[in-house]
């Protein structure tokens, strides 16, 4: 005879919210304390770019210095050197943090500086930053020739490492041949989908078929320009997130805002010096982006149109921690 409790259920403990790439300015004054904004119910995690094609090493390490020194002394931020270190920040409801770099230059050639930026906190980087680099081409090149001997050599390097490979700001060839190359789970970080808006940051479907072969999580990202005309909005996000989930299915699907905490000042250079930018960045004015007060709505958004709530956990934050308890050592 089974026995009925009188008692309220226990609630379900908030889904993990996954940020996977962020960018505070450059700076090693930057004010890491922004971060907080992403402190949820939960916990959270956030990847926080260090760096990309102009940088050197010591403008990587210096920076990640800085900064590793602030995070630790603020008491609603963690670093985030193991998963585990994610979950202690789930169970507290702080921000965990870790690092990524959007370009392989930085390395300066040198393989053995992944694993220095690894041993630093950087769990995820992109071999190229929109056009071509010595390791392969980027997504503003007319022709993207693929991966280069020196970026493959790079994929294994990161794969025995155990930093993410990162697809978003490659071009498409470059993308697919990560793919094809990696032992572990690739991803794009921050990219939304070209086939409902066609801009040359966006992924074709093949390249998300392609990211989820390898077990890897496509992170819809909160650029207008990038969800549409310049529509920096739940909705438009929401609406990549469902092509993305028909196309692939949830469990490869994850969030990331791309969002610069001094937007202000980008959007400065992109006014007073247009010619530094494509046409594909410039058309539509000011750029719009989702701020961390925008991705904590997603959840609600997504309940809202349905998902069930395996789906919902996954797409929050689940499949990116899976990618990284799968490639982090």
């Amino acid at each position: 005879m089974r026995t009925v409790s009188n008692e309220s259920p226990v609630p379900r403990r908030p889904p993990l919210l996954w940020e996977q790439h962020c960018c505070l300015p450059l700076e090693r004054t930057a004010d890491v304390g922004e971060l907080a904004r992403y402190r949820r119910p939960g916990g959270s995690f956030a990847s926080v770019n260090v760096g990309y094609a102009p940088h050197s090493a010591d403008d990587v390490t210096g920076l990640i210095a800085s900064w590793r020194e602030r995070i630790v002394a603020d008491d609603r931020l963690r670093l985030a050197v193991t998963v585990d270190d994610v979950e202690a920040a789930r169970r507290a409801g702080d921000v965990a943090v870790a690092f990524d770099l959007e370009d392989s230059g930085p390395l300066g050639g040198r393989l053995d500086r992944v694993r220095e930026f690894y041993d630093l906190g950087v769990r995820t980087m992109l071999p190229s930053y929109n056009t071509r680099n010595a390791a392969g081409g980027g997504c503003l090149d007319e022709v993207d020739e693929g991966l280069t001997a020196y970026g493959r050599a790079l994929v294994r390097e990161m794969n025995a490492v155990g930093m993410v490979v990162d697809g978003s700001h490659c071009g498409a060839r470059t993308g697919l041949d990560l793919c094809e190359v990696s032992e572990r789970p690739v991803v794009y970080s921050h990219s939304c989908m070209r086939a409902l808006w066609d801009h040359p940051r966006n992924i074709t479907d093949e390249q998300a078929r392609e990211c989820a072969a390898t077990g890897g999580v496509v992170g819809i990202t909160g650029v207008g320009i990038f969800l549409g005309p310049n529509e920096a909005t739940v909705e438009a996000l929401v609406r990549h997130i469902d092509h993305a989930v028909d196309l692939v299915g949830p469990e490869h699907v994850g969030l990331s805002t791309d969002f610069p905490f001094d937007a202000e000042d980008f959007n400065a250079l992109l006014e007073q010096h247009p010619e530094l930018f494509p046409d594909c960045y410039t058309r539509w004015g000011p750029i719009e982006f989702m701020p961390p007060e925008g991705l904590l709505t997603v959840e609600d958004a997504l309940r809202a149109r349905g998902y069930p709530d395996d789906a919902v956990r996954a797409i929050l934050g689940g499949n990116f921690r899976r990618v990284a308890a799968l490639v982090w050592r």
